[in-house]
């Protein structure tokens, strides 16, 4: 196995002020940078700074180095059972939750703000009323879900990309994790003395995205992070670049109960694939 002595490499985030983040996030790990977010229902003006302060005494901070838009949603005011029903989702105010974000960021209670599970289509709505661009979207990202046209997006318009489920992460379809069980992943971690674990997060790593990789094994957090002394040979891309893609985390399995239909519009729109 590779030397996991090596410093963790960081990447500078566009928000002035911001702390550099790791180029692996470790979920069970302590890293100086702390990342919070509004969950569904505070995703109105006034709710996502409110939402801040309770959140603050939780953490027991006065600032966070990044705070995210959990999802591109809003629900009716109330307590937040799970799963919700799908009539209490409401049209997302880009403008106004953005403007309250960036307030936090003004007041210095964020370093840095950004978003989540946002498309490019929602990017679009975002920064047409943006003063202080996103610095972050955290997306679902791994190599049987590569989001090719996001992470362009992104790329374009300044934003990092922090990838979820970077290992697959839960298949709410219950039928096996297709990173790990991925046969291409499988042959590559072979031929290179590596684990599909390492063959994955290398892949994400040298497509410029942070993966946010969680586990409570000191070993498995040793493997995690023995992936900066090796590079992927130009074929071991092209054979991940020709892997069949499959999205695993859909906002109707983790938020919604299974009755009815969608009401809201982003609701909908955040489930158009985009590979």
């Amino acid at each position: 196995m590779a030397s996991t002595t090596a410093a963790v490499p960081e990447v500078a985030l566009r928000s002035g002020g911001a702390r550099p983040m790791p180029a692996v996030g470790m979920g069970t790990a302590k890293f100086p940078a702390v990342r919070s977010g509004p969950w569904a229902r505070p995703s109105r003006r006034r709710c996502a700074a409110g939402s801040w302060r309770p959140g603050r005494r939780n953490l027991q901070m006065e600032y966070v180095d990044l705070y995210l838009i959990h999802w591109p949603i809003s629900l009716k005011p109330g307590p937040t059972v799970f799963p919700v029903k799908r009539e209490d989702a409401v049209p997302f105010d880009f403008e106004g939750v953005w403007r309250a974000m960036e307030e936090c960021h003004r007041l210095g209670l964020a370093k840095a703000i950004g978003v989540s599970n946002f498309t490019t289509s929602h990017l679009d709505k975002l920064l047409a009323a943006a003063t202080v661009h996103p610095a972050v979207n955290q997306v679902e990202l791994n190599p049987v879900w590569q989001q090719r046209k996001l992470r362009g997006y992104c790329a374009e318009k300044g934003i990092h990309v922090a990838a979820y489920s970077p290992l697959g992460g839960q298949n709410w379809n219950g039928d096996g994790n297709a990173v790990l069980d991925s046969e291409v992943l499988a042959e590559i971690a072979k031929a290179r003395g590596k684990t599909i674990a390492q063959v994955a997060l290398r892949w994400i790593y040298e497509q410029g995205v942070t993966p946010i990789v969680k586990s409570f094994s000191k070993e498995r957090l040793k493997e995690n992070l023995g992936i900066f002394d090796w590079w992927l040979a130009d074929d071991d891309l092209r054979k991940i670049g020709q892997i069949p893609q499959k999205k695993i985390v859909r906002a109707e399995t983790v938020l919604f109960s299974a009755e009815g239909e969608f009401t809201s519009a982003d609701l909908a729109d955040m489930e158009i694939v985009e590979e």
